[in-house]
């Protein structure tokens, strides 16, 4: 019997659901550490028994930890670690580097772009960039490049990317992406931005690459407690006023911020991407933005224009091109 569709859906229904598309598969996950959403989603899909899991994070440590406990309920299943820093570029290029120069993984059928930071306060990378947007769309959007050959590779490459519903506010700010070195910070909006910036991102790789047999879904995952949001426990009433008031600037249905939200247990919490990752009924709607186990719908605000803009999409494709200091062209 089909899972249901819906906030309430378990990954271990769907991964169940899924074993045949699973199996022997080759997945890449960024942000892999105890405790987040990266974690959850690769045990989930374990079951169903992948070739090979490609795990990345910023502490080899925490990987390792992973690594172990996969080995020692699934020892069949091969595992690859790779240390990256999404805040510095070289660190990426060094990464994709390393995982370009697998001979033994001629081909990465998902890519799972999960690693991010949430809500932080302002600081600039290494590359002069506000911590967010770095960590959340331009790494991701370097990283996801230099690997396409290998992710194209594939007889059915996939590229799932974390994005938010929280992208409700915040559009992309073209000419002031950095808030004005901090001065016109605000940690929601920043979040926001970098969470359409993954919306437009996946939007991108499916109109440039969907002709060559790439599907590509940003997705939002839900709300559910995480180490995402750890730094925000100590005052989450602040925290969650932050959010509340750039809803009501916003003008949107979201004004109540994350008081009445439906949170997730961790196996609902990565069901959406395992959904994203995996389903074949959303094949013919490559590039729409996925929340709930379900295509989006925008009447609904469950996704919004800004982030679902082909014009937009190219103008960040463009703009991220300029920054990470590499074209692309597909």
């Amino acid at each position: 019997m089909a899972p249901n569709f819906d906030y309430t859906t378990k990954a271990s229904e769907l991964v169940a659901w899924y074993a045949p598309f699973i199996t022997g598969k080759v997945i890449l996950v960024t942000g892999v550490s105890t405790g987040g959403l990266g974690e959850r989603y690769v045990k989930q899909v374990a079951a169903a028994k992948p070739s090979l899991f490609i795990l990345t994070g910023r502490s080899i440590s925490k990987l390792e930890a992973v690594k172990a406990d996969l080995n020692a309920v699934l020892p069949e299943i091969k595992v690859k670690i790779v240390s990256m820093d999404l805040l510095s570029f070289a660190d990426v290029r060094k990464a994709a580097a390393t995982v370009n120069s697998w001979d033994d993984v001629p081909h990465i059928d998902i890519l799972v772009n999960n690693a991010g930071i949430m809500a932080v306060p302002y600081s600039k990378s290494e590359d002069g960039f506000e911590s967010q947007f770095q960590t959340n769309h331009l790494s991701h959007f370097l990283f996801t490049n230099l690997l396409i050959e290998k992710v194209l590779a594939s007889t059915a490459p996939r590229i799932v990317t974390v994005s938010s519903n929280v992208h409700r506010v915040g559009n992309i700010r073209w000419e002031d992406y950095n808030f004005g070195d901090g001065q016109r910070y605000q940690r929601w909006l920043s979040y926001g931005q970098s969470k359409t910036g993954n919306a437009l991102m996946g939007l991108s790789l499916a109109e440039k690459l969907g002709s060559r047999g790439l599907l590509s879904f940003p997705m939002c995952p839900g709300t559910s407690y995480t180490n995402l949001s750890a730094h925000g426990a100590a005052d989450f009433a602040a925290f969650a006023a932050d959010l509340t008031d750039m809803d009501n600037i916003y003008g949107n249905k979201w004004g109540c911020g994350m008081g009445e939200l439906q949170f997730k247990d961790p196996d609902q919490g990565v069901a959406t991407h395992v959904f994203a990752s995996f389903d074949t009924s959303i094949a013919g709607q490559n590039g729409a933005f996925v929340t709930d186990c379900h295509i989006a719908d925008q009447a609904k605000e469950e996704v919004y224009s800004w982030a679902t803009s082909k014009v937009d999409a190219e103008r960040l494709w463009k703009l991220s091109e300029k920054l990470v200091g590499q074209e692309f062209k597909y």
